[in-house]
């Protein structure tokens, strides 16, 4: 029947009449035995051979009446008219993935082929920690900036964790996007405003470097793999992943230097000044491994070494020093003795100047040093005489920033 849909209209229809509107084509109610429903219906393309569609809207009542109805019906037929097919959109919606089977798909298809393993497997851990148990039932289609920021906000009180979580969720919804799953520009992570992070930075004085190489002394006997790995991360400022994989055939004694094939900013010379030259030399070759940091399985490198450290820092009396700390204070050295930042960045194998700019406040304190010694002379002449100025200031040497390395 054919009508226009208005309140007593659609108070009179009886369950199983349908009433068409005559105003707006397309817009209908149906009555059943307790409820009454509007649609829309639509072809989803040009002429009569297009499929039709039906759209439905809402049950009459709360919230949808004639007029609510009427105006969403409109506005979904502005669509078909721009060439959209809302039904069949929400078909697909409804048929999207959810967040979990989709993050394995992006994890195999897009992470693990691009990425390192460390780093595939650390997305792992995030997905599997942190985003999963929170969004992974949601549908990948219906994901909206509100839930991601409220992701955000309930991982607040580790922040690290939280910010990259929303780094590897915004990595894949770009990759919904690219993929056709997700309209573009609809990456739900964009404009979630990251927390602030605070760098852990540990530096080691003389005195606690000093008490360090006690402990290693003591520790040699033990593990004596375990000593040399440590000290190599000390004399070179080289990360913990390069060391443990560090092979004799990638060392070249003669120059002084180690070339890695790969790490974690790709192929990488690590340079061995005489001290880790001098560790180096000291160390048995082990027959059939062809690691320098060998562990108990065969032709494989030591598998951990967070608990030979665990045992010597706290030896030293250094338990709150991570192994990580000690390319700090490598790099923190460097500065303090007046060394320019790309150089340390060199030594360092930074990709970005801004990473090695972290130092840069260590760097001022030969200056300082310099400074004080040139006010101490003054001050003296000032005072009766070249004779009176304190012996013990030692005038540091200070590089020229610009100069490149």
């Amino acid at each position: 029947m054919r009508g226009r849909i208005g309140i007593q209209s659609v108070l009179a229809l009886r369950p199983g009449e349908t009433l068409k509107d005559t105003a707006l084509v397309g817009f209908e109610v149906r009555a059943r035995e307790t409820t009454k429903t509007y649609s829309v219906l639509y072809r989803a393309g040009r002429g009569r051979g297009a499929p039709q569609r039906r759209l439905t809207i809402g049950k009459h009542g709360k919230p949808w009446t004639p007029e609510s109805a009427r105006a969403e019906a409109r506005r979904i037929l502005r669509l078909v008219a721009q060439g959209q097919d809302p039904a069949g959109a929400k078909t697909e919606a409804r048929s999207a993935p959810t967040v979990t089977d989709f993050a394995e798909r992006f994890l195999t298809e897009y992470i693990e082929p691009r990425r390192k393993k460390s780093t595939a497997k650390e997305y792992r851990r995030l997905f599997a920690t942190k985003i999963l148990p929170t969004l992974g039932k949601k549908r990948v289609t219906e994901v909206t900036r509100q839930e991601v920021a409220r992701l955000h906000h309930d991982l607040r009180h580790t922040p690290i964790d939280a910010n990259l979580a929303i780094a590897r969720l915004h990595t894949m919804f770009e990759f919904a996007e690219r993929i056709g799953l997700r309209p573009e520009n609809s990456n739900p992570c964009r404009k979630v405003e990251k927390y602030p992070q605070r760098h852990r930075e540990r530096f080691l004085s003389a005195d606690e470097l000093g008490r360090l190489g006690e402990a290693l002394v003591a520790h040699d006997e033990i593990a004596p793999f375990a000593v040399a790995a440590i000290k190599l991360l000390i004399f070179t400022g080289a990360r913990k992943s390069e060391v443990r994989g560090l092979q004799w055939g990638w060392i070249d004694f003669a120059r002084g230097e180690a070339r890695l094939p790969d790490s974690k900013t790709g192929a990488k010379t690590i340079h061995l000044p005489p001290p880790a030259l001098q560790v180096l030399s000291a160390l048995p070759r082990i027959e059939g491994n062809p690691h320098v940091i060998v562990g108990g399985k065969a032709r494989q490198p030591l598998a951990n070494l967070q608990h030979p450290w665990e045992a010597i820092r706290k030896r030293a009396g250094l338990e709150d020093v991570r192994l990580h700390d000690l390319r700090h204070a490598f790099a923190s050295i460097a500065a303090a003795s007046g060394m320019g930042l790309p150089i340390i960045g060199k030594m360092l194998g930074h990709t970005q100047p801004q990473t090695t700019a972290r130092y840069a406040h260590l760097a001022s304190d030969p200056v300082k040093a310099a400074a004080a010694a040139v006010a101490s002379k003054i001050a003296a002449a000032m005072e009766g005489g070249e004779n009176t100025v304190d012996k013990s200031i030692e005038v540091v040497e200070i590089s020229d920033r610009r100069t490149a390395p």
